[in-house]
C-alpha cells in the first residue's frame, strides 16, 4: 500500500478516537478559561458583530451567537442522525433491548430536575433546571474509554442509547420551555420547508445538495420564528433517509467499479463515485462524513465560546457560596448518579430480559456517575435560561465543577466494582453465552454428548475452510455431538449473509440456506440470494423484506458482542464444550479435543 494511503487510514483511526475527542474539548474548555482570564479580549472576541444583510433582512449576531445558533445547529443535526438511526435500524428499535438504557435515562432526567430545584425552587435561578437534564455524549464516551472497563463493549452501547435518549429529552426541553417571541409567519415557513425534506426522502433523493439548499433556508425561518434555530438541525435529521444497505445498489456499483478498472476515465471515474455515494445510505454516509468535525471543531468552538469563565477570587467565592451551583453540580453529579443507577437497577430486577453479560448494577452505576458530564447542552441551556451574566457565571462554573466530579466519582465507582464484583476474566477462554435450545441455531441432538460453539461469518475462508471443517467433524462425531452457530460479522457483505441465514432461520430453513451459501466459491449476491430462497421454497417476499428491513439484526448484533466482549478475531473461533479450541481449527484438533473433554 503506498505510504500515502497508510498514513491516511492512520489519520482516519486517529479522528474516530473517543478518547482523543474527549481531549480536544477538555483542550479547548482550558483555553477558554485561560483566555477569559487574560484581560476583555475574550469577551471582546466573542462579542463582535458579523452578519449578512440582503435587503430587508438583517442576519446579524455576535461571534458567540454565531457559534450556539449556527454552528451548534451542526452538532444537533448529528445527534438527530444518530436519534433516527437508533430508532429505525439500532439499539432503540427492540423494545426489550432498549428497556434498561430507555428507563435509566429517564431516571437520569428527572432525579436531577429534582434535585436542582429542592436547592433553588422559587429564586431567580430556577428557571435553569434544564441545566441539570443532559449528558454529554462526546466527553462520556471518551472518558469511558478511559476509566470503564476494558472487556465491556455492551457498557459502550447502553452509554450511546442512554445519551441518545437524553438527547431527545434535552431537545424537547429546549423547544417547549425555552423558546419565546414565536414568529407564526416565519415558523410556518419553516415548516414547509421540513415538508419539502419528508418529500425529498419519499422521492429517494440521494444526493446531499437539496438536502443542504433547503436545510439552510428552513434553519434561517426557525431563527427567524423566534424557535431556538439549533432545534432545526434535529428535526431536518429526524427525516433524512434512513434504512438498511440495498443489495441492489451494492452491485450496481461493484459492476461500475470494475468497468472503470477494465478501463479508466474520468466518466466512468464520475458514475463509480456516483454509484458508491447511492449505495450508502445517506443518515450514514453524513454520520460518517460529520463525525470528526462534530469532535474536533463543532463542539471544542462551542467550548471555547461558552466556557470562558472569570476565576477571580472574588468570581469564585460568589459561585462557590452560590445555591444556583451547587444545585447544578447536586443534579448532574448525585442526580445522575441516583436517578441513573437506582433506575437501572430497579428495570433489572423486574425486567429479567434485560440484564447482559457486562451489564451489572456497579457498571451501570459507573456509568449513571459519568453521565453527569453534562457539557456541551448544559452551557447552551444556561444562555438560554439567564439573562443575568452573573447567574450564569455561577451555573457555568457548576456545569464545569460538575464535569470534573463527575469523572472522579465514576472512576472510584468503577474501580470499586472492579475490586468488589470484578467481571469474569479472562474473557474469550470460557463461553460467554449458555447455549440456549430456545434461541441457538443448533444441528445436530440437542441431548448430544458434546457441544461445539462456532462464531464466524459467512465470508470467503467460512465456505473454503471452516465449512468443510464442520462437515469433517460431523463425520467423525456423528450422533455425538450437535454445533451451534453464532454471528461474529464485521464486514457489510457477510452482515448481508447473517441476515440471509436468519430470515431463513424464520421460516424454518436456517441450516438449509446456511449450507446453501457455504457450498458457494463466488461471492453470493442479491439475486442469488433470492434465488437460493426460491430454490428452498421459502416464501421470497417475507425473505427479501426481513433482509432489506434488518428483521433480525438484534439477534446478529447480541452474537457479536459476545464476540467483542471475548475479543474474538474476525475468523472463526470454536469452543468445544464451553472451552476455547486450543491450537489450529481443523476436524482433527477438534475431534481429539471433544473426546478428551469426555
Amino acid at each position: 500500500m503506498p505510504r500515502f494511503y497508510r498514513q491516511r487510514r492512520a489519520l482516519l483511526r486517529a479522528l474516530d478516537s473517543e478518547p482523543l475527542a474527549a481531549a480536544a474539548l477538555a483542550a479547548a474548555t482550558l483555553i477558554a478559561l485561560v483566555w477569559a482570564n487574560l484581560g476583555s479580549g475574550y469577551d471582546d472576541f466573542w462579542s463582535t458583530e458579523a452578519g449578512v444583510r440582503i435587503g430587508g433582512l438583517d442576519l446579524s449576531m455576535s461571534a458567540s451567537d454565531w457559534v450556539d445558533d449556527a454552528v451548534m445547529a451542526v452538532f444537533f443535526f448529528s445527534v438527530g442522525l444518530d436519534v433516527r438511526r437508533e430508532f429505525t435500524l439500532g439499539e432503540l428499535r427492540d423494545r426489550r433491548r432498549a428497556v434498561l438504557p430507555v428507563c435509566a435515562a429517564l431516571g437520569g432526567l428527572v432525579v436531577p430536575v429534582l434535585l436542582f430545584l429542592a436547592l433553588n425552587a422559587g429564586s431567580a435561578a430556577a428557571p435553569a433546571w434544564g441545566v441539570v437534564i443532559s449528558t454529554d455524549t462526546a466527553f462520556a464516551l471518551g472518558m469511558l474509554a478511559l476509566v470503564g472497563p476494558r472487556k465491556a463493549p455492551r457498557l459502550r452501547v447502553f452509554l450511546l442509547t442512554l445519551a441518545v435518549v437524553d438527547d431527545i429529552g434535552a431537545l424537547g426541553v429546549i423547544a417547549l420551555f425555552y423558546t419565546a417571541d414565536l414568529s407564526p409567519g416565519w415558523l410556518a415557513v419553516a415548516a414547509a420547508g421540513l415538508v419539502l425534506i419528508w418529500l425529498l426522502q419519499r422521492f429517494r433523493i440521494w444526493r446531499v445538495m437539496p438536502y443542504l439548499v433547503v436545510g439552510i433556508g428552513v434553519w434561517l425561518a426557525m431563527h427567524l420564528s423566534g424557535v431556538h434555530p439549533t432545534l432545526a438541525g434535529v428535526l431536518i435529521a429526524l427525516l433524512m433517509p434512513v434504512y438498511p444497505t440495498r443489495l441492489e445498489d451494492v452491485d450496481t456499483a461493484s459492476k461500475v467499479v470494475h468497468q472503470f478498472r477494465q478501463a479508466p476515465a474520468a466518466r466512468v471515474a464520475r458514475l463509480a463515485r456516483w454509484s458508491i455515494d447511492r449505495s450508502v445510505p445517506m443518515n450514514q454516509r453524513l454520520t460518517d462524513l460529520l463525525q470528526s468535525y462534530v469532535n474536533f471543531l463543532v463542539v471544542p468552538l462551542f467550548a471555547l465560546s461558552n466556557a470562558g469563565v472569570p476565576l477571580s477570587g472574588q468570581a469564585l467565592s460568589a459561585a462557590l457560596s452560590s445555591r444556583l451551583t451547587w444545585g447544578v453540580v447536586a443534579g448532574l453529579v448525585l442526580g445522575k448518579f441516583l436517578g441513573i443507577a437506582g433506575t437501572s437497577a430497579l428495570v433489572r430486577r423486574l425486567v429479567p430480559g434485560s440484564r447482559a453479560p457486562s451489564l451489572d448494577v456497579p457498571r451501570l452505576a459507573g456509568v449513571g456517575a459519568l453521565s453527569g458530564m453534562g457539557f456541551t447542552i448544559s452551557l447552551l441551556v444556561v444562555d438560554l435560561a439567564l439573562p443575568d451574566p452573573a447567574l450564569r457565571d455561577e451555573a457555568r462554573v457548576g456545569v464545569l465543577l460538575a464535569s470534573g466530579l463527575a469523572l472522579a466519582l465514576s472512576w472510584a465507582v468503577f474501580a470499586a466494582g472492579n475490586r468488589l464484583r470484578p467481571l469474569p476474566a479472562p474473557a474469550g477462554r470460557t463461553l460467554q453465552r449458555e447455549v440456549d435450545p430456545e434461541r441457538d441455531h443448533i444441528r445436530g441432538p440437542v441431548d448430544a454428548r458434546t457441544t461445539i460453539v462456532v462464531y464466524a461469518a459467512l465470508d470467503h475462508r467460512y465456505r473454503t475452510r471452516t465449512f468443510e471443517v464442520e462437515n469433517e467433524v460431523r463425520h467423525l462425531l456423528g450422533d455425538e455431538f450437535r454445533l451451534v452457530f453464532r454471528h461474529h460479522v464485521t464486514a457489510q457483505p457477510d452482515f448481508v449473509r447473517a441476515l440471509a441465514i436468519e430470515a431463513a432461520g424464520a421460516q424454518d430453513r436456517f441450516w438449509e440456506m446456511h449450507d446453501a451459501i457455504s457450498e458457494q466459491r463466488g461471492e453470493p449476491d442479491a439475486r442469488l440470494l433470492r434465488a437460493i430462497a426460491a430454490d428452498l421454497g421459502l416464501d421470497v417476499e417475507r425473505f427479501v423484506r426481513e433482509v432489506r428491513t434488518y428483521a433480525h439484526l438484534g439477534r446478529i448484533e447480541d452474537d457479536n458482542l459476545d464476540a467483542d466482549t471475548a475479543s474474538l478475531p474476525d475468523q472463526a473461533v470454536f469452543y468445544v464444550d464451553g472451552h476455547k479450541l486450543e491450537g489450529p481449527a481443523n476436524s482433527w484438533n477438534i475431534t481429539r479435543t471433544a473426546r478428551l473433554r469426555r
